[in-house]
């Protein structure tokens, strides 16, 4: 591991800010005074800051399911409650979510304290696959749907799902939507731009997770299994396949 990732994994700083560290002579390995940047180090070594003995945090992944009225930041300056107050209690480590869910949309919420993880879901070509259970106002036409499924001109340029169906035993009302675009709002402006007003919104899935047997505002680990999953769903995700749902 490069010594400025792991200074940013002990959670003493960024990257970057770790490279001054690195420059101005203040990290030193195995006793030593490091001033280069690009230098490598081994979990044998002993990486020390301002005198003490630094230690990567532990990988982190928590998946929680977001309730309505929860807004998906860190801090929020207005008080208001935030997505960080239903897992304070999860880890000692400092963790954060990957990407957003606005305040009126509920379901599955990645954190984590791995920043390369999250840099690859966040990033605008990952094409990471979310599904979406939409409930509208009104019934969707067949043919809106079909024109939903062949793609839209938004003001933000044409956009086209992955994959959408009704959902099965259910009214016409509620609506499956799988897609990989990553624009803000994306689902509810689809809907919006076609005279229906998104009544429910719930993300099922995300870069092949689920919310299976988690109730809303609780939260668990990640287990063994999903961590394999995710990491070969972000190897993978520039093929973008279409599936039924």
């Amino acid at each position: 591991m490069r010594l400025n990732q792991y200074i940013a994994h002990a959670g003493i700083c960024s990257r970057r800010k770790a490279d001054e560290l690195i420059l101005n002579g203040e990290i030193s390995v195995n006793g030593t005074p490091v001033t280069s940047l690009g230098v490598k180090i081994t979990p044998e070594d002993k990486v020390a800051y301002q005198g003490k003995i630094i230690q990567a945090e532990k990988k982190i992944y928590i998946l929680l399911n977001k309730p309505k009225d929860f807004i998906t930041t860190t801090d929020d300056p207005q008080e208001r409650k935030t997505v960080m107050d239903l897992i304070k209690d999860a880890s000692h480590e400092r963790i954060y979510p990957v990407g957003r869910l606005d305040r009126n949309t509920t379901g599955l919420l990645l954190f984590t304290n791995d920043g390369d993880i999250a840099a690859k879901l966040a990033h605008p070509s990952s094409n990471i696959q979310k599904l979406y259970h939409v409930t509208l106002n009104k019934t969707l036409k067949p043919g809106d749907l079909l024109k939903i499924q062949e793609g839209i001109e938004l003001e933000d340029g044409f956009i086209q799902v992955d994959a959408i169906s009704y959902v099965e035993g259910a009214s016409h009302r509620e609506i499956g939507v799988q897609i990989h675009s990553g624009k803000n709002r994306i689902v509810r402006r689809i809907f919006e731009s076609m005279g229906y007003e998104v009544e429910k919104l719930d993300r099922s899935m995300y870069a092949g997770l689920t919310k299976k047997d988690l109730s809303k505002g609780k939260w668990r680990h990640l287990t063994g299994k999903e961590l394999v999953e995710l990491n070969r769903v972000i190897k993978t995700s520039g093929l973008v396949p279409k599936k039924k749902i």
